[in-house]
């Protein structure tokens, strides 16, 4: 008997259902084609630091400071988890089935010839990762000519790095000020007394037309223009110890340009910076978070046991001029010319001066240590006639005795802990100057006679030579303390790199 043969009704249904799908779905292929607007060009990813939109390229010390750290790489590090998702999603596009190669083929074409849109932005973090370069480069090359002045010798880290960093600086740098706040708290401050840096440097980057843009899309930094010495002044209620009003009066100065610009949220603040020489500015900097964690903080009290962060913030230098001018004030006697060892003259401020005195007041004819100079003596008198003049730290870690030193051709000795020098990236201290802690005060005088008349000599000569480094002039000139304030954000600035929102 012949067998007859037949589907049975259920295998039937089965098929229908599996080859219904696959014809809808070539279908909706057929009509809609390839759309290159639907694919996504993936970046890479920034590095996670205090905003996803910031990436840390901490790189500087490798440039100027002679380190055994070995250098960290200035190209940013990649997101582990971002560059596992872009392998996910080309091993899922291997995964599908290979039916259609040459329609999978056609898109990714499309995905690769998009033009790419570079922003200003783009164009800024391309001019800084050329500086980065062009920086590290110097260091084996040549010394770079220069008219005004050519950085050399131990006083520096690494004077050619420092040099091109300094001509890179010049030729690209960008501050933004912000234009909100009205005088005399903002766009205002001292030129005189120990605080004359903040006015001085409010005043001289508001009248810069070469670093000073008025276009904030171009600019590298954002500055605050807001003096604490003045807040102090006109906010701050006398001897009620409170902070309160000063904190928001940052805290609502900060609501304004970031609710009127997006710079501040775009970054989180770390593309934005203070300055203050006021002992009260690390504190006024709490009043945001941001302030405090994030932006370049300039601080004349640049002191580690205070959360001050030498890769992030910036040691300035205090500088007392009490009628609002150098003159008169620089200049000394050569090495061979000082007579007297070691001099200081000073009230009794904070923990480690009266420690000085009770060691050294009337102890010792080589070590002149007084509270009050006899009458008839002149401070700068001493001051020159001294090799090595002493610079306790007092409630603050800053003295303007350090600046004092420096202009008079006297070696600084730095009696403190946890005191950054300023422009210490740049600078080798230990090349022109003494560092003393605190414990070895009672060996003050071994720890000076240790030093050679050959090694004090070349010291000294050296305390002159970087005199020009601290020196405030009007208007500024190239290398003087202005310039290097504004190298040392520069210095900053190149350590990060910022996205704009994706």
């Amino acid at each position: 008997m012949a067998s007859t043969s037949y589907s049975s009704p259920s295998s039937s249904i089965k098929l229908l259902l599996f080859i219904v799908p696959l014809i809808i779905i070539a279908g909706l292929v057929s009509v809609l084609g390839p759309n290159p607007s639907n694919w996504t060009l993936i970046q890479n990813p920034p590095l996670s630091w205090t905003s996803q939109n910031v990436v840390a390229v901490d790189f500087h010390d490798s440039l100027f400071n002679q380190s055994s750290t070995p250098p960290i790489s200035i190209q940013p590090v990649i997101d582990q988890q971002l560059e596992n998702k872009d392998k996910e999603i080309v091993n899922a596009s291997q995964n599908f089935p290979n039916t259609n190669s040459m329609n999978e083929s056609h898109i990714l074409q499309e995905k690769q010839n998009l033009p790419r849109k570079f922003s200003i932005l783009d164009r800024t973090e391309a001019g800084l990762l050329q500086a980065r370069a062009a920086i590290r480069k110097a260091k084996y090359e040549n010394q770079t000519q220069d008219i005004d002045y050519v950085p050399s010798g131990p006083m520096y880290h690494n004077p050619n790095s420092f040099h091109r960093s300094y001509l890179e600086m010049e030729k690209q740098f960008k501050v933004f000020v912000y234009e909100e706040g009205e005088i005399p708290v903002f766009h205002n401050g001292p030129c005189k007394n120990i605080y004359s840096i903040e006015g001085n440097f409010i005043h001289a980057i508001e009248m810069n037309d070469q670093f000073r843009t008025k276009d904030p899309e171009k600019a590298h930094v954002f500055f605050l223009p807001f003096s604490v010495a003045m807040m102090v002044q006109f906010v701050y209620v006398r001897d009620t110890h409170d902070f309160g009003p000063i904190k928001k009066t940052v805290k609502d100065y900060i609501n304004v340009v970031s609710e009127k610009y997006p710079f501040w949220n775009r970054s989180l603040g770390a593309d934005h910076f203070m300055l203050s020489c006021h002992d009260w500015g690390p504190e006024t900097s709490k009043a945001v978070p941001n302030l405090f964690k994030n932006s370049i903080r300039a601080l004349c009290n640049a002191n580690t046991s205070e959360a001050f962060k030498p890769t992030k913030d910036v040691s300035i230098p205090e500088i007392n001029l009490r009628f609002g001018t150098t003159h008169g004030y620089l200049g000394g006697p050569s090495a061979s010319k000082r007579s007297l060892l070691a001099f200081y003259a000073g009230g009794l401020h904070g923990p480690i001066r009266p420690i000085l005195l009770e060691h050294w007041e009337n102890k010792d004819e080589d070590i002149q240590v007084h509270k009050y100079l006899p009458e008839g003596i002149s401070y700068y008198d001493m001051l020159r006639k001294s090799k090595f003049c002493l610079c306790p730290s007092g409630y603050e870690v800053a003295s303007p005795r350090v600046v004092e030193a420096i202009y008079t051709g006297c070696v600084p000795v730095l009696i403190s802990d946890h005191y950054v020098p300023p422009f210490n990236d740049v600078l080798n201290w230990k090349s022109f100057s003494v560092e003393v802690s605190v414990k070895d005060i009672p060996n003050l005088k071994k720890i000076l006679m240790n030093v050679s008349p050959r090694q004090y000599i070349r010291m000294q000569r050296r305390v002159v030579q970087i005199r020009r480094h601290f020196e405030l002039n009007s208007p500024p000139k190239r290398f003087d303390v202005f310039h290097m304030i504004l190298h040392s954000i520069w210095l900053r600035r190149l350590n990060f790199r910022v996205h704009a929102d994706q």
